[in-house]
């Protein structure tokens, strides 16, 4: 979450080898969902042909105590792609986030450091602090995967530069290269990159 998971995803979207799962599942990480079966999460997937890879983003993912034996269970030689920002930067978009939404629905919000500062110390039950406490969470991960089946995109570099980053993925699925630097242009007033609607392969 506030990761640049959504970035990621519309600009490997560029890729005719690539299709993505239109929304987030979340069939690994709630209960609710996983009990309705594979079949069910199965359905929720775009057509692909065989020379094309499904990428569905679920940021739960990673958090969930459950969701790595889960998708270990239904495919244990996955690749998996991970997203990872500042930890601190993704705290402040975490809260500021939360913020616009209790302002705009008009219910009461709570200062930062009240937050994140709980008797002089670090509070680290307050959900954005967990979900930047990468270690812990990559732990769980590392039980059921190797290293070598995880790739983890710099958040921070896909933004300022995204070809590299998106070079880095291309190599890490055995795809052929086909996102270009002509694909995107630096929107001055956004101030980070954008996809160019004209840009596509497809």
């Amino acid at each position: 979450r506030k990761g640049g998971t959504r970035a990621l995803l519309e600009m490997l979207d560029i890729h005719p080898n690539i299709v993505v799962a239109a929304t987030e599942v979340h069939f690994f990480d709630w209960d609710e969902n996983y009990v309705k079966g594979i079949d069910w999460y199965r359905n929720l997937m775009p057509f692909s042909y065989g020379n094309q890879i499904t990428i569905e983003k679920t940021p739960g993912y990673f958090t969930s105590p459950q969701a790595p034996r889960r998708i270990h269970d239904m495919n244990s030689s996955i690749k998996l792609l991970l997203i990872l920002r500042d930890p601190t930067e993704r705290v402040i978009s975490d809260y500021t986030q939360v913020y616009y939404n209790r302002v705009e629905s008009h219910k009461p919000v709570q200062l930062f450091e009240d937050i994140v500062i709980k008797n002089g110390m670090l509070n680290t039950k307050y959900k954005a602090i967990q979900r930047s406490l990468y270690d812990v969470h990559m732990e769980k991960w590392l039980k059921h995967f190797s290293l070598d089946q995880i790739h983890i995109v710099d958040g921070n570099t896909l933004i300022k530069d995204p070809l590299p980053e998106l070079q880095k993925v291309e190599r890490f699925l055995n795809l052929p290269s086909r996102i270009m630097s002509s694909n995107f242009y630096f929107n001055q007033t956004k101030g980070f990159y954008c996809i160019r609607s004209d840009g596509r392969e497809r």
